[in-house]
Protein backbone atom coordinates (compact mmCIF):
# COMPACT_ATOMS: atom_id res chain seq x y z
CA UNK A 1 0.00 0.00 0.00
CA UNK A 2 1.31 3.44 -0.95
CA UNK A 3 0.80 6.37 1.39
CA UNK A 4 0.17 9.92 0.05
CA UNK A 5 2.73 12.57 1.02
CA UNK A 6 0.43 14.28 3.51
CA UNK A 7 -3.17 15.15 4.19
CA UNK A 8 -2.63 18.47 2.45
CA UNK A 9 -1.53 16.72 -0.75
CA UNK A 10 0.80 17.56 -3.58
CA UNK A 11 0.40 20.64 -5.77
CA UNK A 12 2.29 21.71 -8.87
CA UNK A 13 3.77 24.58 -6.85
CA UNK A 14 4.91 22.19 -4.10
CA UNK A 15 6.56 20.08 -6.80
CA UNK A 16 8.50 23.16 -7.91
CA UNK A 17 6.39 24.72 -10.68
CA UNK A 18 4.19 27.68 -9.73
CA UNK A 19 2.11 28.55 -12.79
CA UNK A 20 1.17 31.98 -11.42
CA UNK A 21 4.83 32.85 -10.85
CA UNK A 22 5.59 31.55 -14.34
CA UNK A 23 2.95 33.90 -15.77
CA UNK A 24 4.55 36.77 -13.88
CA UNK A 25 7.97 35.89 -15.29
CA UNK A 26 6.54 35.83 -18.81
CA UNK A 27 4.87 39.20 -18.30
CA UNK A 28 8.10 40.73 -17.01
CA UNK A 29 9.93 39.59 -20.14
CA UNK A 30 7.25 40.44 -22.67
CA UNK A 31 6.84 44.02 -21.40
CA UNK A 32 10.40 44.71 -22.57
CA UNK A 33 9.74 43.46 -26.12
CA UNK A 34 8.47 46.66 -27.69
CA UNK A 35 10.16 46.94 -31.08
CA UNK A 36 7.90 46.33 -34.06
CA UNK A 37 9.18 45.61 -37.55
CA UNK A 38 8.07 47.88 -40.38
CA UNK A 39 7.11 46.57 -43.80
CA UNK A 40 6.17 43.08 -44.88
CA UNK A 41 6.54 40.41 -42.23
CA UNK A 42 5.43 42.35 -39.17
CA UNK A 43 3.47 40.56 -36.50
CA UNK A 44 -0.31 40.69 -36.29
CA UNK A 45 -1.67 42.60 -33.32
CA UNK A 46 -3.34 39.56 -31.73
CA UNK A 47 -2.39 38.46 -28.24
CA UNK A 48 -2.78 35.25 -26.25
CA UNK A 49 -2.80 32.83 -29.18
CA UNK A 50 -0.97 29.52 -29.11
CA UNK A 51 1.27 30.63 -31.97
CA UNK A 52 2.39 34.00 -33.29
CA UNK A 53 0.89 35.36 -36.51
CA UNK A 54 3.17 37.14 -38.98
CA UNK A 55 1.63 39.22 -41.77
CA UNK A 56 2.71 37.85 -45.14
CA UNK A 57 0.39 39.18 -47.81
CA UNK A 58 -2.70 37.02 -48.20
CA UNK A 59 -1.43 34.63 -45.54
CA UNK A 60 -0.16 34.62 -42.00
CA UNK A 61 3.02 32.78 -41.23
CA UNK A 62 2.94 31.23 -37.78
CA UNK A 63 5.84 30.68 -35.42
CA UNK A 64 5.93 28.93 -32.05
CA UNK A 65 8.42 27.13 -29.86
CA UNK A 66 8.22 24.52 -27.10
CA UNK A 67 10.09 21.64 -25.55
CA UNK A 68 9.67 18.24 -23.93
CA UNK A 69 10.29 19.36 -20.34
CA UNK A 70 10.94 16.97 -17.47
CA UNK A 71 9.48 14.05 -19.38
CA UNK A 72 13.12 13.76 -20.43
CA UNK A 73 14.01 12.71 -16.87
CA UNK A 74 11.63 9.76 -17.21
CA UNK A 75 13.29 8.86 -20.53
CA UNK A 76 16.68 9.07 -18.85
CA UNK A 77 15.67 6.82 -15.95
CA UNK A 78 14.29 4.18 -18.32
CA UNK A 79 16.95 4.65 -20.99
CA UNK A 80 14.24 5.10 -23.64
CA UNK A 81 14.87 8.04 -25.97
CA UNK A 82 13.13 7.18 -29.24
CA UNK A 83 9.74 8.69 -28.38
CA UNK A 84 10.58 12.09 -26.85
CA UNK A 85 11.18 13.53 -30.33
CA UNK A 86 7.52 12.86 -31.07
CA UNK A 87 6.62 14.88 -27.97
CA UNK A 88 8.84 17.75 -29.12
CA UNK A 89 7.11 17.88 -32.50
CA UNK A 90 3.64 17.42 -30.99
CA UNK A 91 3.97 20.23 -28.47
CA UNK A 92 4.69 22.62 -31.32
CA UNK A 93 2.39 21.44 -34.10
CA UNK A 94 -0.61 21.09 -31.80
CA UNK A 95 -0.16 24.76 -30.89
CA UNK A 96 0.24 25.69 -34.56
CA UNK A 97 -3.06 24.17 -35.66
CA UNK A 98 -5.00 26.08 -32.98
CA UNK A 99 -5.25 29.03 -35.39
CA UNK A 100 -6.04 26.79 -38.35
CA UNK A 101 -2.46 26.90 -39.61
CA UNK A 102 -0.66 24.03 -41.33
CA UNK A 103 2.82 23.22 -39.97
CA UNK A 104 5.40 23.16 -42.76
CA UNK A 105 8.92 23.44 -41.29
CA UNK A 106 10.67 22.67 -38.02
CA UNK A 107 14.05 23.22 -36.40
CA UNK A 108 15.16 21.34 -33.30
CA UNK A 109 17.48 22.38 -30.47
CA UNK A 110 19.23 19.79 -28.32
CA UNK A 111 21.35 20.91 -25.38
CA UNK A 112 23.55 18.16 -23.96
CA UNK A 113 26.38 17.81 -21.46
CA UNK A 114 28.46 15.57 -23.73
CA UNK A 115 28.09 14.14 -27.25
CA UNK A 116 26.31 10.79 -27.31
CA UNK A 117 25.66 9.38 -30.79
CA UNK A 118 23.39 6.59 -29.59
CA UNK A 119 21.22 9.00 -27.61
CA UNK A 120 20.92 11.65 -30.34
CA UNK A 121 20.20 8.94 -32.92
CA UNK A 122 17.28 7.71 -30.81
CA UNK A 123 15.97 11.26 -30.35
CA UNK A 124 16.27 11.76 -34.12
CA UNK A 125 14.07 8.73 -34.75
CA UNK A 126 11.30 10.30 -32.68
CA UNK A 127 11.69 13.66 -34.38
CA UNK A 128 11.43 11.98 -37.79
CA UNK A 129 8.33 10.04 -36.77
CA UNK A 130 6.66 13.18 -35.41
CA UNK A 131 7.49 15.11 -38.57
CA UNK A 132 5.99 12.35 -40.72
CA UNK A 133 2.84 12.26 -38.60
CA UNK A 134 2.55 16.04 -39.06
CA UNK A 135 3.42 16.12 -42.77
CA UNK A 136 6.16 18.59 -41.86
CA UNK A 137 9.83 18.79 -42.79
CA UNK A 138 12.67 19.22 -40.32
CA UNK A 139 14.89 21.71 -42.13
CA UNK A 140 17.63 22.26 -39.56
CA UNK A 141 18.57 22.40 -35.93
CA UNK A 142 21.34 22.67 -33.36
CA UNK A 143 23.10 20.37 -30.93
CA UNK A 144 24.77 22.47 -28.25
CA UNK A 145 27.34 20.78 -26.01
CA UNK A 146 27.19 22.65 -22.70
CA UNK A 147 28.93 20.64 -19.95
CA UNK A 148 29.10 23.59 -17.56
CA UNK A 149 25.39 24.42 -17.93
CA UNK A 150 23.49 21.23 -18.71
CA UNK A 151 23.45 17.95 -16.80
CA UNK A 152 21.84 15.46 -19.13
CA UNK A 153 19.86 16.60 -22.17
CA UNK A 154 17.17 19.10 -23.10
CA UNK A 155 15.11 18.91 -26.30
CA UNK A 156 13.05 21.71 -27.81
CA UNK A 157 12.13 23.08 -31.20
CA UNK A 158 10.45 25.77 -33.26
CA UNK A 159 7.68 25.32 -35.82
CA UNK A 160 6.80 27.41 -38.88
CA UNK A 161 3.33 27.22 -40.36
CA UNK A 162 0.93 29.20 -42.54
CA UNK A 163 -2.75 29.97 -42.82
CA UNK A 164 -4.77 32.07 -45.24
CA UNK A 165 -5.99 35.22 -43.52
CA UNK A 166 -9.58 34.42 -44.44
CA UNK A 167 -9.34 31.06 -42.67
CA UNK A 168 -7.52 32.03 -39.48
CA UNK A 169 -9.19 30.92 -36.23
CA UNK A 170 -8.55 33.14 -33.22
CA UNK A 171 -11.32 32.13 -30.83
CA UNK A 172 -12.90 35.57 -31.09
CA UNK A 173 -15.87 34.18 -33.05
CA UNK A 174 -16.94 31.91 -30.20
CA UNK A 175 -20.52 32.65 -29.11
CA UNK A 176 -22.83 31.75 -26.26
CA UNK A 177 -24.58 28.51 -27.21
CA UNK A 178 -21.56 26.98 -28.95
CA UNK A 179 -20.53 23.50 -27.85
CA UNK A 180 -17.11 22.32 -26.69
CA UNK A 181 -15.69 19.15 -28.23
CA UNK A 182 -12.78 17.20 -26.78
CA UNK A 183 -10.34 15.10 -28.79
CA UNK A 184 -8.98 12.33 -26.59
CA UNK A 185 -5.46 12.55 -25.21
CA UNK A 186 -3.03 9.65 -25.60
CA UNK A 187 -1.91 10.09 -21.99
CA UNK A 188 -0.26 12.74 -19.85
CA UNK A 189 1.30 14.28 -22.99
CA UNK A 190 4.21 16.54 -21.99
CA UNK A 191 2.82 18.75 -19.23
CA UNK A 192 2.71 18.35 -15.47
CA UNK A 193 5.51 15.76 -15.48
CA UNK A 194 7.26 17.49 -12.57
CA UNK A 195 4.21 16.95 -10.36
CA UNK A 196 3.64 13.42 -11.65
CA UNK A 197 7.25 12.42 -11.02
CA UNK A 198 7.26 13.88 -7.51
CA UNK A 199 4.08 12.04 -6.60
CA UNK A 200 5.45 8.65 -7.65
CA UNK A 201 8.89 9.30 -6.16
CA UNK A 202 7.45 10.37 -2.80
CA UNK A 203 5.38 7.18 -2.74
CA UNK A 204 8.51 5.08 -3.20
CA UNK A 205 7.56 4.01 -6.71
CA UNK A 206 10.29 3.67 -9.34
CA UNK A 207 9.71 4.45 -13.00
CA UNK A 208 10.26 0.82 -14.06
CA UNK A 209 7.76 -0.48 -11.48
CA UNK A 210 4.32 -1.82 -12.35
CA UNK A 211 1.48 -0.99 -9.97
CA UNK A 212 -2.17 -1.95 -9.85
CA UNK A 213 -4.43 0.03 -12.12
CA UNK A 214 -1.81 0.63 -14.82
CA UNK A 215 -1.23 -1.69 -17.77
CA UNK A 216 2.43 -0.68 -18.15
CA UNK A 217 5.17 0.39 -15.78
CA UNK A 218 4.76 3.89 -14.35
CA UNK A 219 7.54 5.24 -16.55
CA UNK A 220 6.14 3.63 -19.69
CA UNK A 221 2.75 5.18 -18.98
CA UNK A 222 4.35 8.60 -18.54
CA UNK A 223 6.38 8.20 -21.74
CA UNK A 224 3.39 7.52 -24.02
CA UNK A 225 3.99 10.10 -26.80
CA UNK A 226 1.83 13.19 -27.03
CA UNK A 227 -0.99 12.75 -29.53
CA UNK A 228 -0.45 14.65 -32.78
CA UNK A 229 -3.75 16.09 -34.04
CA UNK A 230 -2.51 17.81 -37.21
CA UNK A 231 -3.97 15.72 -40.01
CA UNK A 232 -7.27 15.16 -38.19
CA UNK A 233 -7.83 18.80 -37.26
CA UNK A 234 -6.80 20.24 -40.63
CA UNK A 235 -9.21 17.86 -42.36
CA UNK A 236 -11.92 18.71 -39.83
CA UNK A 237 -11.73 22.47 -40.27
CA UNK A 238 -11.75 22.02 -44.03
CA UNK A 239 -15.14 20.32 -43.72
CA UNK A 240 -16.66 22.21 -40.77
CA UNK A 241 -16.75 25.75 -39.46
CA UNK A 242 -15.27 25.97 -35.98
CA UNK A 243 -15.10 29.13 -33.89
CA UNK A 244 -12.20 28.30 -31.60
CA UNK A 245 -9.57 25.67 -30.84
CA UNK A 246 -7.45 25.10 -27.75
CA UNK A 247 -4.53 22.80 -27.05
CA UNK A 248 -4.88 21.59 -23.46
CA UNK A 249 -1.28 21.90 -22.33
CA UNK A 250 0.25 23.52 -19.22
CA UNK A 251 -2.53 25.16 -17.25
CA UNK A 252 -5.10 22.48 -18.06
CA UNK A 253 -8.61 23.87 -18.43
CA UNK A 254 -7.29 27.40 -17.91
CA UNK A 255 -6.20 27.27 -21.55
CA UNK A 256 -9.83 27.78 -22.58
CA UNK A 257 -9.51 31.33 -21.26
CA UNK A 258 -7.37 32.16 -24.28
CA UNK A 259 -10.51 32.40 -26.38
CA UNK A 260 -13.07 35.21 -26.39
CA UNK A 261 -13.51 37.05 -23.09
CA UNK A 262 -16.92 37.75 -21.55
CA UNK A 263 -17.98 34.13 -21.92
CA UNK A 264 -18.01 31.15 -19.61
CA UNK A 265 -16.70 27.81 -20.86
CA UNK A 266 -18.60 25.08 -19.03
CA UNK A 267 -17.31 21.50 -18.91
CA UNK A 268 -20.33 19.51 -17.73
CA UNK A 269 -19.74 16.10 -19.30
CA UNK A 270 -15.97 15.45 -19.26
CA UNK A 271 -14.31 12.37 -20.67
CA UNK A 272 -13.67 9.53 -18.23
CA UNK A 273 -10.43 10.13 -16.36
CA UNK A 274 -7.49 8.02 -17.53
CA UNK A 275 -5.82 5.57 -15.09
CA UNK A 276 -2.54 7.51 -15.02
CA UNK A 277 -4.36 10.60 -13.71
CA UNK A 278 -6.34 8.57 -11.20
CA UNK A 279 -3.09 7.18 -9.78
CA UNK A 280 -1.46 10.61 -9.56
CA UNK A 281 -4.48 12.02 -7.74
CA UNK A 282 -4.77 9.03 -5.40
CA UNK A 283 -1.12 8.66 -4.45
CA UNK A 284 -0.40 12.37 -4.20
CA UNK A 285 -3.67 13.29 -2.53
CA UNK A 286 -3.94 15.94 -5.24
CA UNK A 287 -6.98 18.21 -5.07
CA UNK A 288 -9.34 17.95 -8.03
CA UNK A 289 -8.92 21.66 -8.77
CA UNK A 290 -5.16 21.15 -9.00
CA UNK A 291 -5.60 18.18 -11.31
CA UNK A 292 -7.69 20.10 -13.83
CA UNK A 293 -5.38 23.12 -13.87
CA UNK A 294 -2.26 21.01 -14.31
CA UNK A 295 -3.12 18.05 -16.56
CA UNK A 296 -5.21 17.47 -19.67
CA UNK A 297 -7.21 14.79 -17.78
CA UNK A 298 -7.84 12.92 -21.00
CA UNK A 299 -9.02 15.98 -22.96
CA UNK A 300 -5.98 16.62 -25.13
CA UNK A 301 -7.39 19.15 -27.57
CA UNK A 302 -10.66 21.08 -27.65
CA UNK A 303 -12.72 22.52 -30.46
CA UNK A 304 -15.60 24.98 -30.17
CA UNK A 305 -18.36 25.09 -32.79
CA UNK A 306 -22.06 25.69 -33.24
CA UNK A 307 -24.34 22.85 -32.09
CA UNK A 308 -24.94 21.63 -35.64
CA UNK A 309 -21.24 21.56 -36.52
CA UNK A 310 -20.26 20.13 -33.13
CA UNK A 311 -22.71 17.25 -33.40
CA UNK A 312 -21.38 16.42 -36.87
CA UNK A 313 -17.75 16.56 -35.72
CA UNK A 314 -18.46 14.29 -32.74
CA UNK A 315 -20.29 11.82 -34.97
CA UNK A 316 -17.53 11.70 -37.59
CA UNK A 317 -14.58 11.33 -35.22
CA UNK A 318 -14.27 8.32 -32.90
CA UNK A 319 -11.95 10.16 -30.49
CA UNK A 320 -14.26 13.19 -30.23
CA UNK A 321 -16.83 13.88 -27.52
CA UNK A 322 -18.97 16.90 -26.71
CA UNK A 323 -17.90 17.80 -23.18
CA UNK A 324 -19.52 21.18 -22.57
CA UNK A 325 -20.94 24.43 -23.82
CA UNK A 326 -20.39 28.18 -23.88
CA UNK A 327 -22.60 30.66 -22.05
CA UNK A 328 -22.52 34.29 -21.00
CA UNK A 329 -20.30 34.96 -18.03
CA UNK A 330 -16.61 34.67 -17.26
CA UNK A 331 -14.05 31.94 -16.71
CA UNK A 332 -14.00 28.19 -17.08
CA UNK A 333 -16.43 26.15 -15.00
CA UNK A 334 -15.79 22.48 -14.34
CA UNK A 335 -19.39 21.74 -13.47
CA UNK A 336 -19.14 18.26 -11.85
CA UNK A 337 -17.15 19.73 -8.95
CA UNK A 338 -18.23 23.39 -9.23
CA UNK A 339 -14.67 24.52 -9.96
CA UNK A 340 -14.36 27.98 -11.47
CA UNK A 341 -11.12 29.12 -13.11
CA UNK A 342 -11.05 32.82 -13.84
CA UNK A 343 -7.41 33.54 -14.62
CA UNK A 344 -5.06 32.00 -17.16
Amino acid sequence: MYIPISMSGWTYAKAGVNIDEKSGAIDSLVKELKYRRTGKGKSADLKGLFTSLIDFGDDYLTLCTDGVGTKLLVAEELGIWDTVGIDCIAMNVNDTICVGAEPISFVDYIAIDKPDEKLTNAIGKGLEKGAEMSNMEIVGGEIAVLPDMVKGVDVSGTCLGFVNKKKVITGQEVNSGDLIISLAASGIHSNGLTLARKVFESSGIKMNEKISGLKKSVGAELLVPTEIYVRQVLSMINEHKVTGMVNITGGGLRNLLRMRKGLRYVIDDPVKSMPIFDKIQELGNVDIREMYQTFNMGMGYTIVASPVEAEAIAKENKNAKIVGFVEKGNGVLYAPDSLLYERY
